[in-house]
């Protein structure tokens, strides 16, 4: 059977753990976006913290940085990693589509990089947001979600254009 650019499957087509033993530590970061669109009244709620269940943007901080960490217990083929750093920040987009942006950040030092990571930070504290404001605005959208940066390992750095 021919080799899969598919790293998750071996040659016979079964799904594995990507073998990262022989792979070098070396140090790896991983940058992640996304947006939550949402009325602009529900914009002003999070911008006040004065939400019904309370602080929007720092519940939601917690979360993404809890997701982050327990990424390989949600992705099943995610390796455990020793993260040594997670920053999740946001900023308020207000105007004619409102939206609360999200960047996580996280490091490493190890054999395999973080993407998932960002990638599960953003979604989780995208996720917090919809959850804390879905009784005032049930009709918000996440989307924008991508890897903006990743950097480390033998492949090097790679930076995709800002959606």
């Amino acid at each position: 059977m021919s080799s899969s650019p598919l790293t998750h499957f071996d040659a016979h087509g079964q799904a594995h753990m990507v073998d990262v033993a022989a792979k070098p530590a070396t140090h790896r970061i991983a940058i992640a976006e996304g947006r939550i669109r949402m009325q602009p009244a529900t914009l002003a709620l999070v911008e006040s913290g004065t939400a019904k269940k309370g602080d929007v943007l720092g519940v939601a901080r917690i979360a993404g940085i809890q997701a982050a960490k327990k990424t390989s217990e949600l992705i099943p083929l995610c390796h455990p990693l020793a993260i040594t750093r997670v920053a999740v920040e946001f900023t308020t987009e207000p105007g004619e589509a409102p939206a609360v942006h999200c960047r996580a950040t996280v490091e490493t030092v190890g054999p395999t990089g973080v993407e998932m990571e960002a990638l599960t930070a953003v979604q989780v504290a995208l996720l917090t947001i919809y959850d804390m404001c879905k009784a005032a605005d049930r009709g918000m959208v996440i989307d924008g979600v991508q890897v903006l940066e990743k950097h480390g390992g033998k492949s090097g750095s790679h930076i995709n254009p800002p959606r």
